[in-house]
């Protein structure tokens, strides 16, 4: 235990005779590190603590050396070092803490209560402390401790109670059905399942009014409604509610009943209510051939408050959109307010409000159903538009048609129609009529030989009656078109066109022709279009005249060595000049007049003519373009004193060359005058 080596024992050899000739070893488990020995003495000891529980022996080999040649003067010898075991390990509970369970009222077992009937409701949960000492409890003895929770588990051994004995709730007559009127609880101290209810009414006056059921989470009763109060009717209810466990535990039935009962008186309050129709439903009944304004029926409703307040009648429009009805809003008597049709509405379903005097807030709805009785007032027709035929090669008496017919009444011993043909048609040699006395009549050809050629269609007058009182009839006609018909008696064609096509062009080639005619008319159509457009000025003329045009020309030239897009030689040569020239961009409508013959001058007073001859042109001629156009001459002369006429940089421009003349041109030119004058008013201007 302590922090010296523990002298365990000693090895000694009988060659050994104390002269330190010989030295002893140690190996094997724990030598060196745990055990040493005294290689003079041969004395072993423990240099570290020794725990039993951990290792119990330790197998060791010892040997005696000659300490100068280092031979072993013995052979080696093994022994055991066994640990002796004290009490250093206390007692330890394996798994703890530990929780138990005990049902609430368990008797004595193998764990034992200290005390009788342990209430869960009082305490539910008990903490324990166990110790367990070893050598049987004697003095020096190791001990060790535990936990043990110990849970009162629940049992059926509370009844339920109400908190009260009297519950009273007032609740509005026009509460609807499956509306709640009240939740009660009875107070059970168990839990779980032990806690669960049943309610039931067992007495009173709501029997039928009123029913009782649990709610499952929170174990209340929840009183409803099943029918509507009134609160004129009765004004108060009274209900004996009953409340017990649903599983009841045998054992502490003795403790007393496992039930409760409670009293719910429910007060109805009175509520300013709507007015009532006597009836949910009025049906009733009027003919189609009933007049304007009579009576169809009566209905009636009353306020059910006390006030008895007097009712006013109305239609709702929404449901009688035709306004074919009318209601006295007094007496509530329903009268018609248009002529009926059976065939167009046969039932209308009309609401009528019934709105309280002094409150007309409340509004009652009643509901009528007019059913319109039917009158022998439509002629019967065919039942369908029939395309009947006949072949060319039908034999006298072949049915080609069946007919039948339909009437928009509705007659309650059903319809009877009888067939004919009409006065005029009795006596015709071509087809004749059967009745077939079921509502069916057949047509029938009496001769043979139609021909498509001759008349290729038919047109027979049918007469029908119907069994109505007064009887109605109508005449229809029946189209009967010729056919060219196969071997079967199918129709193959029926058109009378088609004898005629084969003796001249055919469909298709007709229709080739007049291809052909329409897209030539539209080629000359394009062509006329095409001369016209060309004959049209390029310019606008004077009425349609606009000011501010620009005039592009996108032919710009080469420039001077250009000689081909322009020829320089007609600026240099004023006699080509003086050739009148017509403008090639407008059409003149005057001539120009004639320019005198000028010498050979030079270039720069070539120029000053050139552009004074155009400036007399454009002042002349009503075609020239539009106003504040720019002209450009791109070439400038040879050896030009006055250099570039661009207007870069001319107002630095050391040149000499004088521009007053500008001057003189007139206005269109006063811009320019103004920027190469050399008067100081014209530098300022």
């Amino acid at each position: 235990m302590g922090s010296d080596p523990l002298y365990v024992g000693k090895l000694h050899s009988d060659v050994d005779k104390g002269d330190g000739s010989i030295k002893y070893i140690l190996s094997g488990e724990g030598a060196s590190s745990i055990f040493i020995i005294d290689e003079n003495t041969g004395d072993i000891h423990a240099t570290k603590r020794l725990d039993r529980e951990e290792q119990a022996y330790y197998t060791l080999r010892a040997q005696a050396l000659d300490r100068l040649t280092n031979k072993p003067v013995e052979p080696e010898s093994e022994f055991v070092i066994k640990i002796q075991d004290i009490n250093d390990n206390e007692p330890k509970f394996l798994d703890g803490p530990y929780t138990a369970g005990v049902p609430e009222m368990s008797p004595v077992g193998v764990i034992k209560t200290a005390l009788p009937n342990m209430d869960r409701e009082a305490k539910d949960q008990y903490l324990l402390v166990i110790q367990a000492k070893d050598m049987v409890g004697q003095n020096g003895g190791l001990s060790g401790t535990t936990s043990v929770t110990v849970t009162l588990t629940d049992v059926n051994d509370n009844p339920p109670r109400f908190p009260r004995r009297l519950y009273q709730y007032n609740v509005p007559e026009s509460l609807p059905v499956a509306s709640v009127v009240a939740r009660i609880k009875a107070a059970d101290a168990d839990i779980g399942a032990n806690a669960e209810m049943e309610y039931k009414i067992v007495d009173g006056d709501g029997f039928g009014i009123f029913k009782i059921s649990v709610d499952k989470d929170s174990q209340e009763g929840i009183i409803t409604i099943q029918k509507d109060l009134d609160f004129e009717a009765k004004t108060s209810y009274t209900l004996r509610i009953e409340a017990a466990n649903r599983d009841a535990d045998p054992r502490f039935l003795s403790l007393g009943p496992f039930s409760d009962t409670t009293t719910v008186k429910i007060i109805v309050e009175d509520v300013d209510e709507p007015p009532v129709f006597s009836s949910p439903l009025y049906p009733m009944e009027v003919s189609e051939a009933t007049q304007v304004g009579n009576i169809i029926g009566t209905v009636a409703a009353h306020d059910p408050d006390s006030s008895n307040s007097p009712v006013r009648y109305s239609i709702d429009r929404n449901t009688d959109l035709e306004r074919y009805f009318n209601i006295d809003a007094n007496s509530g008597v329903i009268t018609t307010a248009k002529s009926l049709d059976r065939e167009t509405n046969a039932v209308h379903n009309i609401t009528v409000l019934a709105m309280e005097s002094q409150n007309p807030s409340q509004i009652g709805r009643g509901y009528v159903a007019i059913t319109i009785l039917d009158i022998n007032d439509n002629a019967p027709e065919f039942a369908m538009d029939y395309e009947t035929t006949v072949c060319e090669n039908a034999q006298p008496g072949q049915v080609i048609q069946k007919i039948s017919a339909v009437d928009k009444d509705e007659p309650s011993n059903g319809h009877q129609f009888y067939f004919s043909l009409t006065t005029d048609a009795t006596n015709n040699h071509n087809f004749s009529l059967k009745d077939n006395k079921d509502n069916t009549a057949s047509i029938l050809t009496r001769r043979n030989g139609f021909r498509r050629q001759e008349q290729s269609v038919y047109y027979l007058p049918v007469f029908i009656v119907d069994s109505g009182s007064p009887s109605l009839s109508s005449t229809n006609t029946l189209t009967i078109r010729v056919c060219d018909c196969d071997a079967d008696g199918v129709a193959q064609t029926c058109n009378a066109e088609a004898y005629v096509l084969p003796a001249g062009l055919s469909t298709g080639a007709l229709i080739a022709i007049l291809a052909c005619v329409l897209t030539l008319l539209v080629l000359i159509l394009l062509i006329v279009t095409m001369r016209r457009r060309k004959k049209e000025p390029l310019i606008f003329d004077e009425e349609r005249d606009i000011r501010e045009n620009i005039v592009r020309y996108d032919d710009e030239g080469g420039g001077e060595e250009d000689t081909e897009a322009f020829d320089m030689a007609a600026l240099r040569n004023l006699n080509v000049l003086r050739d009148t020239k017509t403008r090639r961009d407008v059409t003149p409508e005057i001539q120009f007049l004639s320019r005198p013959t000028f010498k050979s001058i030079p270039d720069n007073v070539i120029f000053r003519e050139f552009i004074w001859e155009r400036l007399k042109e454009a002042d002349i001629d009503p075609c020239a373009p539009p106003y504040d156009s720019l002209q450009t001459y791109a070439f400038e002369g040879n050896g030009s004193v006055a250099e570039s006429l661009s207007s870069l940089d001319s107002i630095s421009s050391n040149s000499d060359q004088n521009y007053d003349y500008l001057s003189d041109w007139g206005p269109r030119f006063k811009r320019l005058a103004d920027m190469y004058g050399t008067g100081p008013e014209s530098l300022y201007s």
